[in-house]
């Protein structure tokens, strides 16, 4: 198929309209669920697209940059532009921002292909890339988050790059480094992915010296302008040095004397090893992805590495890599065989190499990283595809006709590939972030709040909390390293008057810019490390404060509780952990006696818990239950003086069984009994939420 540039903005055109109309599916499924509006406009499915939207409403408000609502970064100060400029809102650029421009890797693979003398494979490859699972779930319609462009600006600089060591037309030799600049700025983690680019085209040009025997001076300035996105100075300066650097080699090229161009290779790697390389492999080494450790702070303290706990950046199975990267093991392999054919035949493709590898990297790193290796595996399914339907096409005499069968044939086999990802998508509903109960308790809350309050919960719900009710929050999806979360966890899973102490010290610390709670106490208390718990459990001389603090408990953080709690069930000198226990289950079935609730069963005779084959006396037995008019009872039975509590949640058809320790807890207490006491007001209670005020 011809290269010319009409056909390839045709095949462009239909790529990218196949891959918004795939993203339609989800908006046709969840358009009837009313619990996903707010103020009739779908709500996002992605937490972190909160801390954007925020971001945006405020410069269009005229917010100056604050610690809470950041307005300098690239997707909040391009989603206020795209809202000023089209007259829309920022809640509809949320929902759709995401389809539309993740969709545009279709534009570097067809541009790929034709780099390769083949843009009908990197059409093929196209049509597959822009829907595998991965890339689908982080650019689907509401998922509002820089994941829209973090491999499509990728891709672009692949692209300018192998089209630069094709072309080795030197005026154009800016482009590769514009696109790694722009992508650096649009996310800082994209860096690692800018230095291997460096490596592999450093490690290219060696084999057309070497091995292809050419002469590498042109290829050796094309790496000079690689090095500029990898030095750390401001993207404005980048810019202008890209500029510079543009301009001194277009006029001094013909003037560089013979031995240098024979130098040239070995001083900008030298350049590069000095300035970027050694800095660069010790900051990777020491990544918390590496270390998984426990982190320590200057002051002896051991804290709890978040990293740990979120579940897109732990190790994965073998079988979630080959899905969420294929979709299918077939697409898995047949895309590992086309992409390693790909590296045989054009060498250069080599360059691509940082994108897989990190793309595989997700059986160690995480979910997050699978999303890398979607388009290389598309183009090498593609490509495979287009050589068997070649193959095939000998078969017919007439060479119309085997022209023909070449694309259909190719075309057919690319469908079996996309299938498996299509059958996913229609299957694939998430969830608005919050549903619309939820904001609304937000929206209340904004109303009998004043600007400045302080809101306390986990960190999953920071963003939202911050651009619904418009509260600044003490931890949230940036903010949340094992000194900030320590004192949140504890405030939540400890009983009410460690709690009330927590909170308004939390509060106190914060607004002194002192984030190290812990570190922050002993030097204000004179308090010894192994004795902050002990302090905090009685009744102390508390700072006073003009904020109010509000407790946000959703129904919803049950699920993740025992998470919670590990960040401050840790030991502060030794990093140890201790272990609490909670078990909830919705799956409750009864023969007799026994009651099943999941894994487990209660014998209601013997007042016994049966794990296994262990009998576990039941310390306490609860019931709880909303009556017609939304009101809460409770009663609560003790039958011994050890054991488990079992606690029957008869309105949300939940049983949760637990120690002491979560029992006594204040999110236990508050959301699940709303316990009278001196230290917490209520004032808004729901079944899926529950607002308390901290009496000061």
């Amino acid at each position: 198929m011809k290269n010319n540039l009409k056909l390839v903005f045709l095949l462009i055109i239909v790529a990218y309209v196949f891959s918004i109309a795939i993203r339609f599916i989800y908006i046709g499924v969840v358009s009837d669920v009313n619990a996903f509006y707010w103020h009739n406009q779908l709500m996002i499915n992605n937490v972190d697209g909160y801390y954007y939207l925020e971001g945006a409403r405020d410069i269009i408000d005229g917010v100056k940059h604050t610690d809470y609502s950041n307005t300098t970064t690239p997707l909040a100060i391009l989603t206020a532009f795209l809202a000023k400029f089209f007259n829309v809102s920022v809640d509809s650029l949320g929902l759709y921002m995401p389809g539309i421009f993740g969709s545009l890797v279709v534009i570097p693979l067809v541009l790929i292909g034709r780099v390769l003398g083949n843009v009908w494979v990197g059409f093929l490859a196209s049509l597959l890339s822009g829907m595998v699972w991965s890339y689908y779930h982080r650019t689907m319609f509401g998922y509002y988050d820089t994941d829209m462009l973090t491999v499509t600006l990728p891709m672009f600089a692949l692209w300018a790059i192998i089209q630069s060591f094709k072309d080795k037309n030197i005026k154009f030799f800016f482009l590769p480094a514009f696109f790694e600049i722009l992508m650096i700025y649009w996310h800082g983690g994209l860096y690692n992915i800018a230095n291997g680019f460096f490596i592999m085209s450093f490690i290219y040009v060696l084999y057309l010296k070497f091995i292809k025997k050419e002469d590498i001076f042109t290829s050796s300035i094309l790496l000079i302008f690689l090095i500029i996105p990898l030095i750390h100075i401001s993207f404005v300066m980048k810019i202008a040095l890209l500029v510079l650097i543009q301009l001194i080699i277009f006029y001094v090229k013909e003037k560089i004397p013979q031995n240098i161009h024979n130098l040239s290779i070995w001083i900008v790697g030298g350049v590069y090893i000095l300035v970027i390389g050694i800095p660069w492999v010790n900051g990777v080494l020491h990544s918390g992805y590496f270390t998984r450790a426990k982190v320590e702070n200057d002051f002896g303290i051991k804290y709890f590495q978040v990293v740990n706990t979120v579940r897109e950046a732990g190790k994965i199975s073998f079988d979630t890599l080959v899905h969420r990267i294929s979709g299918s093991y077939v697409g898995f392999f047949i895309g590992i065989v086309g992409y390693l054919i790909l590296l045989f035949r054009y060498p250069m493709m080599i360059i691509s190499l940082p994108m897989v590898v990190l793309g595989l990297f997700a059986i160690r790193g995480g979910l997050r990283f699978t999303i890398f290796a979607t388009p290389l595996f598309a183009l090498g399914d593609a490509y495979i595809a287009y050589l068997v339907a070649k193959f095939a096409s000998r078969a017919f005499i007439n060479e119309k006709v085997a022209l023909v069968s070449k694309y259909v044939v190719s075309l057919l086999i690319m469908v079996g590939f996309i299938y498996p990802n299509y059958k996913h998508i229609q299957v694939y509903i998430m969830p608005t972030t919050f549903n619309n109960d939820e904001v609304a308790v937000l929206d209340k809350l904004s109303e009998i709040s004043k600007k400045g309050d302080y809101v306390l919960t986990w960190w999953d719900y920071g963003y939202p909390i911050r651009y619904y009710a418009k509260l600044n929050t003490l931890v949230d999806g940036g903010k949340h390293s094992g000194d900030v979360n320590w004192p949140v966890s504890f405030a939540l899973t400890r009983s009410l008057l460690p709690s009330y102490n927590t909170s308004i010290l939390d509060v106190y610390f914060t607004k002194q810019g002192k984030n190290d709670f812990v570190k922050a106490l002993i030097q204000k208390y004179n308090v010894k490390l192994d004795e902050v718990e002990e302090f905090l459990s009685k009744e102390i001389s508390l700072p006073k404060i003009k904020e109010d603090i509000y407790y946000y408990l959703p129904y919803r953080m049950l699920n993740i509780f025992p998470t919670v709690a590990i960040f401050s069930s840790i030991n502060l000198k030794t990093g140890k952990t201790k272990n609490h226990f909670l078990y909830s289950s919705s799956r409750i079935t009864q023969r007799g006696n026994i009651l099943n609730i999941g894994s487990m069963n209660i014998d209601l005779f013997k007042k016994l818990i049966i794990i296994g084959n262990r009998g576990i006396p039941i310390k306490r037995i609860a019931l709880t239950y909303y009556d017609k008019k939304g009101e809460l009872h409770t009663s609560i039975q003790k039958l011994n003086n050890i054991g488990l509590n079992v606690v029957f949640m008869k309105s949300y058809a939940r049983v949760l069984v637990m120690d002491d320790f979560f029992y006594n807890s204040a999110y236990i207490q508050l959301f699940v009994f709303e316990k009278k006491n001196k230290f917490f007001k209520p004032v808004i209670l729901t079944p899926i939420v529950k607002v308390y005020k901290v009496v000061k």
